[in-house]
């Protein structure tokens, strides 16, 4: 039997399978995936979990029966978290699979893949490879069909992660984690069970349509009702998660969003408090704060490109202890390099209750730079505008991902998106008036 499914290059981007759902991404597709995805991983099992949107179920399901007919055994963990996953990867030594788009909007859907142990299935790292065998349109049939599990991981995830923190300094905080409706109305529970927080949950219901906002936080407007909530309650701290519960961004006791860098230096610190002289990895549009925070610590910064695939293979080769992006995605070595929204929010609250101070107070030395953000500007030739750049701004300059330039007290990158023509601009300065002025100056050339 053979198809030629369409619209493969469309959804099929760096890191991750996504489309809408079901013109690009259906069941029948998902079941092609799912025995491609078993015969390249050539594993005796694999585990496969979804997220609670309405067509993640029969995805998830499609997706088994494709693996099932490669003639490898389904491990179906069933609703979870992206970050339950990896640990049941990494727990049971056995490729993954999540069905999740994630912070898109519910008429998306998508499936994360990993090898085994949590290891990365990216564009250059097997992705590619699925991508032409579903394209062939010719599925694996085995001998044998393998055989479906059930098992519940939730319990033994909750207490992996609460391994990450020491429970006794922990302080009885007010908590205010909104999960928007996504997969950390289940996870984050059961990770905070038996710790002395005072937790609540808002829109804790599994609903994959998004009744409430999207589960995209890090849109500023999505975090609105968190904001409120924090203030109104008097809370210690606002938890946002995204859909699929990897990624968590933090709102202090102001309401005032703490940005993805601040996040990892907070991180990268407590990290290094419980392992001294560790390597920690940074993408390179995090702030410079990151690994001055990191040297400051006693530790060795190791600067990396954007993109998880890349973060994972460098803390492989330097044993990192921790990894840490400003999208807000933070990897932990003790989890397979896996990142961990819950992880990231247990180390910051364990920082949280060393410091006896508000999370107004404790972000403050970090705070030492203003950036711009990331800035998208459509251009007609992306690789042309990077070289016009190049020459017109002195400093270093480095090509690891698009181009870094260094001016001592600026510094920016600019990168090409790898579907739009878009550069992507991160520019950060000494102060606020000093980011505006240059960032100005440097789209200037982008846009000449």
């Amino acid at each position: 039997m053979s198809a030629k499914p369409r619209n493969l290059d469309a959804i099929f981007k760096a890191y991750d399978i996504r489309g809408l759902c079901p013109e690009e991404i259906d069941p029948e597709l998902a079941r092609r995936i799912g025995n491609a995805f078993a015969a390249f991983c050539g594993a005796p099992r694999v585990v496969v979990g979804h997220d609670m949107r309405p067509t993640s179920e029969p995805i998830a399901a499609a997706f088994a029966d494709g693996a099932m007919q490669a003639g490898v055994d389904v491990v179906a963990i069933g609703l979870c978290s992206t970050d339950v996953v990896y640990f049941a990867s990494g727990t049971l030594d056995a490729p993954g699979a999540m069905i999740t788009a994630s912070h898109n909007p519910a008429e998306y859907n998508g499936i994360k893949l990993c090898r085994a142990a949590a290891a990365p299935i990216g564009e250059d790292t097997g992705l590619q490879h699925i991508k032409r065998a579903v394209a062939d349109g010719v599925l694996v049939s085995a001998d044998r069909t393998g055989t479906t599990e059930t098992r519940d991981l939730l319990a033994d995830f909750g207490a992996h992660v609460r391994g990450f923190v020491d429970a006794a300094v922990l302080r009885p905080l007010k908590v205010i984690a909104d999960t928007a409706n996504g997969m950390g109305g289940l996870a984050v529970p059961a990770v905070f069970a038996g710790l002395p927080f005072d937790l609540e949950i808002m829109y804790g219901e599994l609903d994959g349509t998004f009744p409430n906002h999207p589960a995209d936080p890090i849109q500023i407007e999505n975090l609105a009702d968190l904001r409120a909530a924090v203030l109104d309650r008097g809370a210690d701290i606002g938890l946002a998660f995204d859909g699929d519960a990897d990624r968590v961004f933090l709102v202090d006791d102001r309401g005032e969003p703490v940005s993805g860098s601040i996040t990892t230096a907070i991180v990268a610190k407590g990290m290094l408090d419980r392992y001294p002289g560790e390597t920690v990895v940074h993408n390179l549009i995090c702030s410079k704060t990151v690994p001055e925070v990191v040297r400051e610590g006693g530790g060795n910064p190791v600067r990396t490109r954007v993109g998880h695939s890349f973060i994972k293979q460098v803390m492989a080769e330097t044993n990192a202890v921790f990894g840490g992006e400003h999208s807000a995605h933070y990897y932990f070595r003790d989890n397979w390099r896996a990142d961990s929204g819950s992880i990231a929010a247990l180390v910051v609250l364990e920082q949280l209750s060393r410091a006896a101070m508000p999370l107004s107070e404790l972000r403050l030395p970090f705070e030492r730079y203003a950036a711009s953000g990331e800035i998208n500007s459509r251009v007609d030739d992306p690789a042309a505008a990077i070289e016009r750049v190049a020459a017109a701004f002195g400093g270093t300059q480095d090509r690891l991902d698009g181009l870094t330039v260094d001016l001592g007290d600026w510094w920016f990158n600019l990168r090409a998106s790898n579907t739009e023509p878009l550069l992507r601009l991160n520019l950060e300065a000494a102060d606020r008036v000093a980011c505006d002025a240059r960032t100005a100056e440097v789209l200037a050339v982008v846009l000449a």
